[in-house]
């Protein structure tokens, strides 16, 4: 397969892929086809993880598929609060026992990133900034944009993030379906009370309005996640509404960022990237054998849920890793919680570390 090599952008662009309303609406036929087919094979998180599959394959066959940013923006506001109803009010009991567990996370952090930085310095020609902000297990928008920043190759610093997201969120659901036999269908995701009304309808759509908008001006990381799902999160402890959003456009919300995520590969030629593939994809696999490894400890010292653990600790996206625990009843509080102070903890200190260790000397 040939083509010109890939060339991944942060999200301060409009389109993922190509430009236009048909690789769009191409795109979304694709996902969508991917999600029916997992849903039949009773796949957890089947609209996302067909969609994600379908639209990757696309890419790489050449197909002229394309995302806008705006939609999966605003579908990511969808997810953001369907995320926060599922915070609820024993969640301040649980602080105390997860804060020996977030330690054990800031650990394994260091450690995952740090194998992974030696692991692409040795199979790898990428420089020291380069493999170092692609071994840090944050956001693709920011970790590319810091790299960036920094001297490094944007589009390796992405395409080492695409794939380790990619490599979580096909391994972790297909693991649990094979091995669990775990099948969740997206009304099982959203198995609050049926009947909405125009009031519940009111509160979700101000949650998602505010929250997005909250989040954007307080520049959080995964703002339009984040922002939601924190304004939603203190809705719903505060007995507000016990609503969340209907299944439909949960499941035309996972198409969306499914077939983003395939789309980043819009260009990539295997026989060009082959090496760099597969060392992305070996760090990735580090990450998640870190996340194992810590997880059980964890486990050891609170008796925490291992599943649960498991699933805070794994390196995909924020938005991904918590929408899995959703999809298989996992505590999505838990989830949420660890991986946005995974966020921060990479943002606030990553830089630093960068500045004063990387590059000292010469």
């Amino acid at each position: 397969m040939s083509g010109k090599p890939i060339s991944f952008k942060p999200e301060k662009k409009r389109i993922i892929g190509h430009d236009g309303l048909g690789p769009l609406a191409l795109a979304l036929v694709i996902g969508t086809i991917g999600g029916f087919v997992f849903n039949w094979l009773k796949m957890p998180l089947a609209w996302m993880l067909g969609a994600c599959v379908f639209s990757t394959v696309a890419a790489f066959f050449g197909l002229r598929i394309g995302m806008r940013v705006r939609l999966r923006q605003g579908m990511i506001i969808v997810m953001g609060v369907l995320l926060g109803a599922g915070f609820t009010p024993d969640l301040v009991q649980r602080l105390g026992q997860w804060a020996v567990s977030l330690c054990v996370l800031s650990g394994m952090t260091m450690t995952g990133a740090a194998l992974c930085y030696l692991w692409l310095r040795r199979v790898t020609g990428w420089d020291k900034p380069t493999c170092y902000f692609a071994a840090m297990p944050g956001g693709l928008n920011d970790m590319t944009i810091m790299g960036g920043a920094m001297g490094g190759d944007e589009r390796s610093i992405a395409l080492a993030h695409a794939l380790r997201i990619l490599t979580v969120v096909l391994t972790i659901p297909i693991w649990y379906r094979l091995v669990n036999g775990a099948q969740t269908s997206v009304l099982t995701m959203v198995h609050g009370p049926s009947g909405n009304d125009y009031r519940d309808y009111a509160i979700l759509i101000a949650c998602g309005i505010v929250g997005a908008v909250g989040g954007r001006l307080l520049r959080l990381p995964a703002g339009f996640m984040m922002g939601p799902m924190i304004v939603s999160a203190i809705v719903h402890l505060a007995g507000f509404t016990d609503s969340k959003p209907p299944g439909e456009l949960v499941a035309a919300a996972q198409v969306v960022v499914g077939t983003a995520i395939g789309c980043r590969f819009v260009g990539a030629a295997l026989d060009q990237l082959h090496k760099e593939m597969a060392a992305s994809i070996g760090a990735a696999v580090i990450l998640i054998a870190c996340a194992v490894v810590f997880a059980k400890i964890t486990v050891a010292l609170t008796g925490l849920n291992l599943d649960a653990t498991v699933l805070s600790y794994a390196p995909g996206g924020f938005a991904e890793m918590s929408l899995i625990g959703l999809a298989l009843g996992i505590e999505v509080a838990m989830v949420a919680t660890h991986h946005l102070f995974r966020l921060f903890l990479i943002i606030f200190t990553g830089p630093l570390v960068f500045r004063f260790w990387l590059r000292r000397g010469p």
